[in-house]
């Protein structure tokens, strides 16, 4: 039996548009969808999934849709069911969130601590009805982005779309390395970023040959790059590692600032 898509639902406008969102994603990958609300008490609207579920049998008639209401915070519930999903879908505010956040607290603790893919829906209809036919992708050097380059290439695979691989990178401070480099030559005296991009997609290339690559490095801060490729993106892909001894994943500054400022949908990649 698939792993279903699973939908935070809390009322809020924004999980609405993330139900629509997932109605759609759900279609795509072939997978049940799921609409979880996570209830404090038992003084909840009474109807909510009743209008969460129509809502996405408006988006996508025919999705195999169920939903369920616990009760229980809603961080905790929805991480409970990432054990057991495709992904987890959020919207970017919550109704108990404070109008000047610009993402909810349910939000970033799911981000932080799932252990599957967590999407957070943001942006305007443009990004969210997949109008830009390009999936972003954020690739650092190491081992932090392997599960996200392989979700991300199956992304634009699904959507066949385009796939814009993303690597910046910038001379550590302190470390000014031989004399007379600079600049690009004195990164590419380590590792050269376009290896560092071509190593990344070299094998899920060869599995999805049907989807077009471009390649980008850029230097400067990472957060600036991905934020300018995701301002013409259906989806921005990051990866995360996982906490060496701790619960969790580490989100780091590049990943808050996609989470909170990104113009699209956003999903984090758990490091398998």
């Amino acid at each position: 039996m698939a792993v279903p898509l699973v939908v935070g639902i809390d009322g809020s406008e924004t999980s609405l548009e993330a139900v629509d969102w997932a109605a759609d994603e759900a279609l795509r990958h072939d997978v049940p969808l799921h609409l979880l609300h996570a209830a404090a008490t038992d003084h909840e609207v009474p109807d909510l999934t009743a209008v969460a579920s129509e809502r996405a049998r408006k988006s996508a008639p025919d999705v195999r849709l169920s939903s369920e209401v616990v009760h229980e915070d809603a961080a905790s519930a929805l991480v409970g069911k990432g054990r057991n999903a495709f992904a987890l879908v959020v919207g970017s505010r919550g109704l108990g969130d404070l109008s000047g956040l610009l993402l909810g607290s349910v939000g970033l603790a799911v981000a932080a601590h799932a252990d599957c893919p967590v999407v957070v829906v943001r942006g305007g209809m443009e990004h969210r009805d997949s109008r830009f036919g390009s999936v972003a992708l954020g690739v650092e050097d190491g081992e932090g982005s392997g599960t996200a380059v392989q979700f991300a290439f199956r992304e634009a695979h699904v959507r066949r779309c385009r796939l814009v691989a993303v690597h910046a990178w910038s001379v550590p401070v302190g470390n000014p390395g031989p004399p007379g480099l600079s600049g690009y030559a004195l990164q590419a005296h380590r590792r050269p970023p376009a290896q560092v991009l071509a190593d990344a997609l070299r094998d899920p290339a060869q599995r999805y040959q049907d989807v077009p690559v471009s390649s980008e490095t850029v230097e400067g801060p990472a957060r600036r790059a991905l934020l300018q490729a995701a301002s013409g993106a259906d989806l921005l892909v990051v990866g995360a590692r996982r906490r060496h001894g701790y619960v969790g994943l580490q989100l780091g500054l590049v990943n808050h600032a996609v989470l909170h400022h990104a113009p699209c949908p956003i999903v984090v990649v758990p490091q398998i």
